[in-house]
């Protein structure tokens, strides 16, 4: 069951043993594989993935992430990421992901990617389906941690 009205349960992974840190929890660089992997699960789910860019020579860029931490992971566990569409518009979107292990949220993800056409070398509009599609599948209401910024001091 998905823990946001609008989400999707598309990618799910193992922490692997090469991604524990000194302390025996998953290492925050490795955090990121996973919401990674998940992004390119919404991105199928679309039809704007690999199969896409093969056609198109377009791909989604990413440039801008905020991840937070709330919980550690230790292995062995298993990472369900559920994904959010928050925002979309012709050349932009703005997904969130969410990790869960054993039901709890260990971190979420937020980024926004540009939709880039590689043969142009330029941002370009994405289809109109996958447009409609992504508007659709929007979540109603943002979550309490999208938009959030690094606090200050």
């Amino acid at each position: 069951m998905s823990a946001y009205t609008g989400g999707f349960q598309l990618h799910s992974e193992s922490v692997q043993d090469i991604w524990l840190d000194a302390y025996g929890h998953l290492n925050e660089a490795y955090y990121l594989v996973p919401f990674s992997n998940a992004t390119w699960a919404l991105q199928e789910h679309f039809a704007i993935g690999v199969p896409y860019f093969e056609r198109t020579g377009a791909a989604l860029y990413t440039v801008e992430t905020h991840v937070r931490y709330l919980q550690e992971v230790r292995a062995p566990a298993v990472m369900e990421i559920e994904s959010l569409v928050l925002g979309v518009d012709a050349k932009r979107l703005r997904i969130g992901h969410v990790m869960i292990v054993d039901g709890v949220q260990r971190a979420t993800f937020e980024c926004l990617g540009l939709h880039f056409d590689t043969r142009a070398g330029k941002t370009a509009a994405m289809p109109g389906e996958a447009q409609a599609a992504l508007m659709e599948a929007r979540v109603a209401e943002l979550p309490d941690w999208a938009g959030r910024c690094v606090a200050n001091l």
